[in-house]
């Protein structure tokens, strides 16, 4: 049996725990009298302990079930207890008993035991109840508690839309634990008796504890106030849920408290209708797809179709004598609900008024923004529209150098003065992490002693990055507001839209910290602390702002925007991504530039079923977010203990940790790894609430240059080609391994079996190798893990892109637009004119984006001086694309005259500031 250090989750340890029981039965009753049969007892024996913990917090099989089970084996009625134990544990991993009662008395059959949810059909699945679990929150005894139980039961009616159970705990402790640790919980009824503590000592529940406010917060609660704190803890780590608080307390009394997601108060009395009623209508709120059902509904009305689009209604398809194995593969629904027009309830994305504005409300609310836009054509376009919508030409914006492709075009076709951020190198593994804070609040306060603090706009970074490095997203908008209180920021969250739904990773997402940043600077408490501080950095050098903690100003603007790709790590058709916004001037200084950008970059004919998906994956998350998140790190954390631990994998491959991706100067809690095969798990609560950066755990960067194989090559000639496994990303010497709300704990296990067999050949290979052979596989070995080119910085724009000397932003938008004439454009070759050029003296000036792939970000951008760095790191690379790049002619690069001509008619402009 696996210790409790080797468990990251408990849900874990519970499916693991019922698997273990039903084995350790199966064999006591083959051999009763066997000879480890005393060990096998005491085996069960632990067994029940450990779980009489955990199912106090679930529904299914339920307390009084679990203690006759119990009593079963302690009576000796061993047939019975694994009779019933593996009914149970059929039923969790089939999960029957969301759909019917599971009977578990061997007296009693059951005709469907072998039924798994999995393999019926979407259309059985689809007719079924869904199904939730309630807690109530109140210290009863058994007798107390089985009739609450039973006169809520005594509420349903056959046409419910879902059916439900309840499960009962004692102590607001308990409900914290409950609620982060059963997934199938959607609503709490809080009930006046409840108590403080909880009796439970289990270190994997007890962690969780952490994650709502820690143990000293709780601590501190009066006991009259337990009912609606609990309400506002809850809020904290799963604001989706719903809360009833039934109190004895006045109104007076009640009416000033913070009730958190508290829907409705009942005062001393046991309305269990109304109590049924409004459970059920707010998970109903929860679940409505507005324009998912009116597209359902649109396809099943009788129509002529007198517009555009022949597919529509599937008429050119069923009419067809050679294409209709698309209508067979695709089904006849998909065309069905295929139209070019607005009409019959169906809204427009540009103009919404309908459904598709009740959607992106919806959308709002389960993301936490005060507006969200749909988008069907990705998160490159949503980028360009928020940049179109807020820069204005000539406005300075701070971006991260090795963010997406679409936010450099953006900041092109905004006609930005682009000060690029270089993120800190991992050159090890020929990748970048991400910007530190340091480096941000230095090129803010360089501008504001250059007198252009007023035409800094924005600050772009990415959030979290590719490899998963995370911002401490408060921090670094606290800290920039201090400097620039109106500054607007854009997160680009394409990679980190599951966030919301996590309790740990909620906290660094844009919208969840705009709201906590809005509701911070507003009490008297932080105005004390504001004016403390400025008069404690009255005489403050830059040197000194640098090492501070600075805090904004209370009046500052919270101008926040995050771009999620809801397709990459949530359910949605593809391209299909969000925009969501928390901006305080957004109606009165933006909302008609917005629309104006949203109606430049979106298409007249978006794809409805785009649509649909996004409002469905909506519905999905704010009813099973948190369980799909929760299961996804959970298989991410498995995959990296399995790998980190296994003695052969260990030779060739490692898993890269927090440690290794972040520098310890940016990470103050000291965390250097998520797992430990001596102490177990790190509770990585603590630092991503402290850290500079902290790593996302989903992704699992492994370095695979021990095999001699580079990420491409083994990303393709030996993960895809021999094995089927599909990957995203790769470096010179790593892989990046992405779990995501689908991954199974099957899809790890293969994963893992991969890489041993992988690891196994190798072995065979070497032990067979001659003594050449074997130094080759070293060579290849050094030159992928210790050979590597140093990662350049941003080198600066050209003289003739800047406005002076004084600040390093520059004019992309000129310099993209001066290529367009051949006549101002040469090319050089990287082993030969260009190192010609560079050593005669010239200035040589990039006219195009040169992004090599892997690792995707431009190392070079229009206007960017060529350095003798980033000719080194081009001319070491050996990856299949260089995108921009032609091998046949060189780079692409400005000729003399353009750059002297361009130079002069920039100082010709009227206003130019050149060398003030």
């Amino acid at each position: 049996m696996q210790s409790m250090s080797d468990y990251y989750s408990a849900v874990q340890l519970r499916t693991d725990r019922w698997s273990a029981l039903r084995e350790a039965l199966d064999f006591l009753k083959r051999e009763p009298e066997g000879r480890k049969a005393a060990a096998r007892r005491n085996e069960i024996a632990k067994l029940f302990d450990s779980l009489s913990l955990i199912e106090a917090y679930w529904a299914f099989p339920g307390v009084a079930s679990f203690s006759h089970m119990h009593r079963q084996f302690q009576h000796g009625n061993i047939d019975d207890a694994a009779f019933s134990v593996r009914r149970v544990l059929r039923a969790l991993t089939t999960g029957a008993y969301r759909r019917r009662h599971i009977p578990l008395d061997r007296d009693v059959a059951d005709s469907e035991e072998n039924e798994d949810e999995a393999v019926l059909s979407p259309e059985a699945r689809a007719l079924t109840k869904p199904y939730f679990e309630v807690m109530i929150v109140d210290d009863l005894n058994e007798h107390q508690e089985r009739w609450l139980k039973n006169s809520l039961q005594s509420m349903r009616r056959a046409d419910d839309q879902f059916t439900y159970e309840s499960v009962v705990v004692p102590s607001l402790q308990d409900a914290l634990i409950g609620i982060l640790f059963n997934h199938n919980i959607q609503a709490i009824i809080v009930r006046p008796g409840l108590k403080l503590e909880s009796k439970v000592e289990l270190p994997v529940l007890t962690r969780y504890l952490n994650r709502a406010g820690g143990i000293d917060e709780i601590e501190e609660i009066a006991p009259e106030d337990y009912g609606p704190e609990l309400c506002r803890l809850i809020a904290k780590v799963r604001p989706e849920l719903d809360a009833y608080l039934v109190t004895d307390r006045s109104v007076e009394a009640i009416a000033g408290l913070d009730l958190g997601i508290c829907r409705r108060v009942f005062y001393n009395q046991e309305d269990f209708m109304e109590l049924h009623l409004n459970i059920l209508r707010g998970v109903q709120a929860r679940y409505k797809t507005p324009f998912f059902t009116a597209l359902k509904e649109y396809s099943k009305q009788p129509t002529g179709v007198f517009h555009a689009m022949p597919i529509s209604r599937g008429k050119s398809i069923s009419r067809s004598h050679w294409i209709q194995d698309m209508g067979a593969f695709y089904g006849p629904n998909i065309f069905m609900a295929e139209t070019s027009a607005t009409s019959g309830g169906l809204d427009s994305l540009l103009e919404p008024h309908g459904p598709i504005k009740e959607a992106q409300e919806l959308a709002a609310r389960a993301f936490g923004a005060k507006q969200t836009f749909f988008s069907t054509n990705g998160t490159s376009t949503c980028n360009k529209i928020v940049v179109q919508a807020l820069v204005r030409p000539g406005d300075i914006v701070l971006v991260d150098r090795d963010c997406h492709k679409s936010h450099h075009y953006g900041m092109v076709l905004a006609g930005a003065q682009v000060v690029y951020l270089d993120s800190y190198p991992l050159n090890e593994y020929s990748m970048y992490g991400a910007v530190p804070l340091k480096e941000i609040k230095h090129q803010l306060l360089k501008l504001r002693a250059a007198g252009k603090l007023d035409r800094v706009r924005m600050l772009l970074l990415t959030n979290c990055t590719f490899d998963g490095v995370v911002y401490n997203v408060e921090r670094v908008m606290e800290e920039c507001l201090a400097i620039k209180p109106d500054l607007v920021f854009l997160w680009d969250e394409a990679w980190f839209a599951f966030a919301r739904f996590g309790p740990t990773y909620r906290q660094r997402t844009g919208m969840h910290a705009a709201k906590t940043l809005r509701d911070k600077i507003k009490t008297p408490h932080y105005a004390k602390l504001y004016e403390k501080q400025q008069a404690k950095l009255r005489d403050a050098d830059d040197e000194t702002l640098l090492k501070t903690c600075l805090l904004p100003p209370p009046g500052s603007r919270i101008r926040v925007y995050s771009t999620q790709s809801t397709h990459k790590t949530l359910t949605a058709l593809r391209q299909g991504s969000m925009i969501h916004v928390n901006d305080q001037d957004f109606k009165g200084e933006v909302e008609q530039s917005f629309h104006e950008a949203y109606m430049t970059h979106t298409s007249t004919s978006p794809n409805y079923q785009i649509i649909a998906s996004l409002d469905v994956g909506r519905r999905q998350v704010e009813l099973e977010g948190f369980e799909f998140v929760q299961r996804q790190v959970e298989a991410a954390m498995s995959m990296r203990r399995a790998i980190s631990t296994h003695p052969l994998l260990k030779k060739y491959f490692k898993v890269l940790t927090a440690g290794d991706m972040i520098p310890e100067a940016h990470r103050e809690s000291g965390v250097t790894s998520y797992y430990d095969p001596d102490q177990g798990w790190t509770d990585i609560w603590n630092c991503w609430e402290k850290d500079e950066f902290v790593l996302d755990a989903t992704r699992v960067t492994v370095v695979v240059g021990g095999t001699g194989w580079d990420g491409d090559t083994f990303k393709n000639k030996i993960l895809m080609d021999k094995y089927g496994i599909q990957i995203n990303k790769t470096s010179r010497n790593t892989v990046l391994f992405m779990t995501n709300i689908g991954t199974t704990r099957s899809s790890v296990a293969y994963l893992i079996e991969v890489l041993v067999e992988i690891a196994n050949d190798l072995d065979d290979l070497l032990d067979d190798a001659s003594r050449m052979e074997r130094l080759s596989f070293e060579k290849r070995v050094k030159n992928l893990m210790h050979d590597l080119p140093p990662l350049p910085d941003f080198s600066r724009f050209h003289d003739a892109f800047r406005t002076d000397h004084d600040t390093i932003e520059g004019d992309i938008r000129s310099a993209f637009f001066l290529s367009y004439d051949d006549r101002n454009c040469d090319y050089l070759e990287l082993d030969g004119s260009i190192i010609d050029a560079i050593e005669s003296g010239r200035e040589i000036v990039s006219a195009s984006f040169i992004i090599p792939y892997p690792p995707g970000f431009p190392i070079l951008v229009p206007g960017q001086v060529v350095s003798r760095e980033i000719l080194a790191f081009m001319r070491a690379l050996d990856v299949s694309e260089i995108h921009g790049y032609r091998p046949d002619l060189g780079l692409r690069v400005f000729t003399q005259a353009a750059l002297d001509n361009h130079a002069g008619l920039a100082l010709a402009k009227p206003n130019n500031k050149k060398g003030d």
